[in-house]
């Protein structure tokens, strides 16, 4: 059973990231152009140039269709690319302070620890805040926020494996400390750091989602699922579908996200069942 849901939310998602990328080449309309004639058309309607609106359109006359899709560009690099940066931070500060514990480990993981103790998205508002509305600074907010995750957990598995066998065999052959960090301890990391990017990648979308909602994430000229939903806010009783087009998309996206984050822990359990045997 969780095979089969594993591979529909990998179909989806799938779906989701070719129509990211090649979706502009599909939707021959500009998602930030304007038009007062068509605001608030409902989806299926005609514009006033005889193109045909799909989804609709929203408050300034905008094809919703073209802005899901833009703002499905934005949401995926935004996720992606947090989890990229801050799981490389992660790792590398991982690795030291499970390889070399000491004062070391105490410093990172104290760091961690008061990071963790603050909420993350409040912390992501306030430097989101500080730094200003633009694409850089949300990442950068984001990925601040994400490090201690992948830090975490890959500290756990350094400090399982640094006193294995092969690890003692490797220092008695005159192996450094970094060659066994990257040739020996790493690869036992990378199983559960895939997991925990798994994971990351829905609540970062969420998580940015959540920015540009409050008007703290990309900039008002960049389409985006938040801005979007925030834009809709307004007209739940009269143009419900500007904030529900890319509400149902996020929540799908977010969802199949979910579904392979909890297959990969169940294959990275029974391969650890596997080995233990």
């Amino acid at each position: 059973m969780k095979t089969t849901a594993a591979r529909v939310a990998g179909g989806v998602l799938a779906l989701f990231v070719l129509v990211a990328v090649f979706g502009p080449l599909l939707v021959p309309y500009d998602s930030v152009s304007t038009g007062v004639a068509d605001r608030l058309l409902p989806p299926g309607s005609t514009l006033s140039d005889g193109s045909f609106a799909l989804l609709g359109t929203d408050q300034l006359g905008r094809d919703l269709l073209a802005q899901v899709i833009a703002g499905s560009r934005v949401s995926l690099l935004v996720a992606v690319t947090v989890v990229v940066v801050g799981g490389l931070t992660g790792l590398v500060l991982g690795l030291l302070a499970g390889y070399y514990g000491g004062w070391l480990d105490a410093v990172i993981s104290r760091v961690g620890d008061m990071q963790l103790a603050f909420p993350s998205i409040l912390l992501a508002i306030l430097l989101a805040g500080a730094l200003g509305p633009s694409l850089t600074n949300v990442i950068i907010a984001l990925a601040v926020t994400r490090w201690v995750i992948f830090a975490r957990v890959v500290r756990g598995s350094a400090l399982s494996a640094r006193n294995r066998e092969f690890v003692d065999s490797a220092r008695v052959l005159g192996a450094g400390s970094v060659r066994i960090m990257t040739r020996y301890i790493y690869p036992s990391c990378v199983q559960p750091l895939l997991v925990a990017a798994t994971v990351q990648v829905g609540l970062t979308m969420v998580a940015e989602a959540a920015l540009s909602y409050l008007g703290l994430g990309v900039p008002i000229d960049q389409a985006s699922w938040g801005s979007t939903i925030a834009g809709g806010r307004d007209y739940l009783a009269s143009a419900w579908w500007i904030a529900a087009v890319p509400g149902v998309a996020l929540t799908l996206v977010v969802v199949c996200v979910g579904i392979l984050g909890d297959a990969a822990r169940s294959g990275s359990g029974q391969a650890s069942a596997a080995v233990v045997r």
